[in-house]
């Protein structure tokens, strides 16, 4: 009779188990406290991709409906002067959805980054859309932002000579939405001194690159030149030191020259192992000091992974899109609901010992 009562209790503590985990599921978690962040982030990215295109429609200098679907202006050519590889035209038309600036304010509250931090941001101007959808973040967010680009950019990206990297920027200053002056410039390309830019391509970026006054980061060995772009990035950062890293793109002098890389998943980045430095890029000398690196280049796959559409037009709303659906736990009534589940459990083992 004994061991029948106990079985009871033994099915009770299993139900009372399953009972709390379905009510940490649900009553333990609420909306994202970022979204109105989110939210900003996004909107003004809308806007900062109308004053492009209007910019560039300013200047004569046509936007193709059949590659630029929805018209943003930040699609280039598929060949340039200044193109280095080859792209994927439906990822960089992917990344103008202006919820990825959403996407990538979720991205760094994740990280721990808060309002007055310094975040580092590495890029290759074949993703412009990406570049302005974090500067998008770390206005919304308050953060002090660290660019050094590259101006160089495979297909589709900002590769039109007459409307290259700079002239986006330029664009963006004079909006007054964003401000966007980098740290230090880069050729990028073939060993980030442009070995894969056509030489009238090289001789305009770097004409282009000195007349900003700008930093100009021109040394091909990996190592050197990690280095460098540390050093840029820790002085301009001063005592404040840098909480974060935004990888936008595969350049070379951010994704280093291990296989291992090819490891690392798009979003918030996790590292089993770190290359030795002679073969270790920006991404993984930041992992090495424990700065958390968000990974932007698979766009495909921050698609898949966070609920963002592929390809999409017209372009979604701000705000649309599962990433704002998300929801987090709630500490308090966790911390509740845990302590009401080992009371129970307190009750049911005293039950228990008493059969």
């Amino acid at each position: 009779m004994r061991l029948k009562h106990r079985d009871t209790v033994l099915y009770a503590l299993g139900f009372s188990s399953l009972l709390f985990l379905a009510a940490a599921l649900v009553l333990a978690r609420r909306p994202l406290e970022t979204k109105d962040e989110m939210l900003a982030a996004s909107r003004r990215m809308k806007e900062a991709i109308k004053a492009v295109r209007d910019c560039r429609e300013s200047k004569d200098i046509r936007i193709e409906p059949a590659k630029d679907i929805n018209l943003t202006g930040l699609i280039g050519l598929e060949t340039s002067l200044i193109t280095t590889s080859l792209g994927n035209l439906e990822a960089k038309r992917t990344a103008t959805n202006p919820n990825f600036a959403g996407l990538i304010t979720l991205l760094l509250h994740q990280a721990g980054v808060r309002r007055g931090d310094t975040v580092a941001i590495g890029a290759s101007s074949s993703f412009p859309a990406l570049i302005i959808a974090s500067l998008c973040a770390v206005q919304a967010m308050e953060l002090r932002g660290l660019l050094i680009c590259s101006l160089g950019a495979s297909q589709w990206g900002a590769n039109h000579p007459d409307f290259n990297w700079l002239d986006i920027l330029a664009c963006l200053n004079r909006s007054d939405l964003l401000s966007a002056r980098p740290v230090a410039l880069s050729l990028g390309g073939d060993g980030d001194v442009g070995k894969d830019i056509s030489p009238e391509g090289r001789d305009l970026l770097l004409r282009l690159g000195r007349e900003t006054g700008l930093a100009f980061l021109s040394e091909p060995d990996l190592e050197k030149n990690v280095r460098e772009r540390l050093r840029i990035f820790e002085r301009a950062a001063g005592d404040a030191g840098i909480e974060a890293f935004i990888n936008i793109g595969g350049s070379y002098a951010n994704m280093g020259t291990d296989s291992k890389i090819l490891k690392v998943g798009p979003g918030l980045a996790t590292f089993s192992e770190i290359p030795p430095p002679e073969r270790r890029g920006v991404i993984f000398e930041m992992a090495a000091r424990r700065i958390p690196v968000i990974h932007l280049l698979y766009v495909k796959g921050l698609c898949d992974r966070y609920g963002l559409p592929w390809d999409p037009s017209p372009l979604p709303e701000p705000g649309q899109g599962a990433v704002y659906e998300k929801k987090e736990v709630d500490p308090i009534s966790f911390l509740i609901l845990a302590g009401a589940y080992f009371l129970l459990i307190a009750i049911v083992l005293a039950i228990a010992a008493r059969l």
